[in-house]
């Protein structure tokens, strides 16, 4: 007896994918491509240049807060109304572009910063700042 020539196993049909994976990936490279070129306007500008001023550029008088009210100018620790007299004597022999840096303990309250703030600009301040630390910043 002969054998069949065709198989009467069930034939199965699919979906061949692979040509469709073939395009789509084009399609990404594609766009990969000319999205960076898409994006860039036609104007003809002329951007400034950046200047960045390093601290060894301005001169700065830093005063600390401390936890216990405390009050430091750069590293010399004073009371009361002495604090006053060295700032104004700090500040008229820095000049008049002088920054005045304060720095005060997280649990200063804010009522205590403005009251220093206040104090540096009645001895003289006019430029004044408040240091903070930035997220990314580690604790100190």
């Amino acid at each position: 007896m002969r054998q069949p020539l065709v198989s009467s196993a069930p034939t199965m049909t699919r979906i061949n994918v692979t040509p469709i994976i073939d395009v789509a990936l084009v399609l990404v490279i594609i766009l990969l491509i000319t999205a960076p070129i898409l994006s860039v306007t036609d104007l003809q500008i002329n951007v400034p240049p950046a200047r960045t001023r390093g601290i060894e550029d301005e001169s700065r008088v830093m005063i600390t807060l401390g936890t216990q009210g405390e009050l430091a100018i750069d590293d010399d620790v004073f009371q009361g109304s002495r604090f006053d007299r060295a700032l104004a004597t700090r500040l008229e022999s820095a000049g008049d572009r002088v920054l005045v840096v304060v720095r005060a303990d997280a649990a200063m309250s804010q009522d205590d910063v403005a009251d220093v703030l206040r104090r540096a600009r009645d001895a003289g301040a006019t430029r004044l700042a408040i240091a903070t630390r930035q997220k990314g910043d580690a604790k100190r």
